[in-house]
């Protein structure tokens, strides 16, 4: 089994149903996991949150035991490789009500590291903000559902090479996230992050940082944040599971200067996670 980069709901096969809730309605979760030396990286925090997404969903959750053997069979034997878990209702007929008694589908499959440039990680990456705005539904807020249409117009919106990420923001203007990360700023010494009760994904790196943040006494908020308040901030930072920690070092065009606070914890999670 470890020879296979696939596996649906626990076979050695590449293709889903046609009739699968998931391509038709994105109705489902999923989750993307980083793996060290043949291990996944933040496996229980990752399966919390698939956990808790399934249960806002009404959506039965996939045995723990069975979920953990089959990202470990395909995660052996790799120095660093994604895993990606998708849990969908599974199949249904026309329409948008869910079947009565789901048979969920899951699809557990490996993917090769990105290769991003060096120069991301040791100088800081350029930033650009996206016209595509999110849309407010707090009964998704924080789960990472199969929805990503929004993500993807944002995704589209660039094709320079030399910008790794774009803000997106919310329908009243206040940045949320990036289409694949989490954001930080900082403001005279204090750790700032959107708050996600309305929309956005509250990412299992972004737990890490607030984590050590707090450990070292930085001073913390989770807060509404205006695209000035993110442009006029001391240092950003950006964070996922796969790209650790990334300083923003030019934002729009407006150069960012390194600052303490964003590099300690870049390097904290580096120390703990070399992604």
């Amino acid at each position: 089994m470890t020879d296979v980069d696939m596996l649906i709901d626990g076979e050695a096969v590449s293709q889903v149903p046609a009739t699968d809730r998931g391509l038709h309605y994105g109705d489902g979760l999923f989750e993307t996991i980083a793996v060290l030396d043949g291990q996944p990286v933040l496996w229980p925090e990752h399966h919390a949150r698939l956990v808790d997404g399934c249960a806002r969903l009404g959506l039965p959750a996939p045995a723990a035991d069975i979920l953990e053997a089959e990202i470990g069979a395909l995660s052996r034997g790799h120095a660093r490789a994604v895993v990606k878990v998708v849990v969908t209702r599974g199949s249904g007929g026309r329409g948008y009500a869910p079947p009565p008694e789901p048979v969920p589908m899951r699809l557990v499959a490996r993917y090769p590291w990105p290769e991003y440039p060096t120069e991301w990680l040791e100088q800081g990456v350029r930033v650009r903000t996206c016209r595509t705005r999110l849309g407010c539904n707090p009964a998704l807020a924080g789960i990472k559902h199969l929805n990503r249409l929004e993500h993807v117009l944002a995704r589209a919106e660039w094709d320079d090479p030399d910008i790794a990420e774009g803000l997106m923001c919310d329908s009243a203007g206040n940045v949320i996230e990036g289409t694949m990360s989490n954001v930080f700023c900082v403001h005279g010494g204090v750790l700032r992050t959107p708050q996600l009760s309305r929309c956005g994904v509250a990412g299992i790196m972004r737990a890490q940082l607030l984590q050590f943040a707090e450990a070292a006494g930085v001073v913390v908020e989770q807060t509404d944040l205006s695209l000035a308040a993110i442009a006029g901030a001391d240092e950003v930072l950006l964070c996922n599971s796969l790209i650790g920690a990334w300083r923003v070092r030019e934002l729009d065009g407006r150069s960012l200067a390194p600052g303490p606070v964003a590099q300690a914890l870049a390097e904290r999670l580096r120390a703990r996670w070399p992604l």
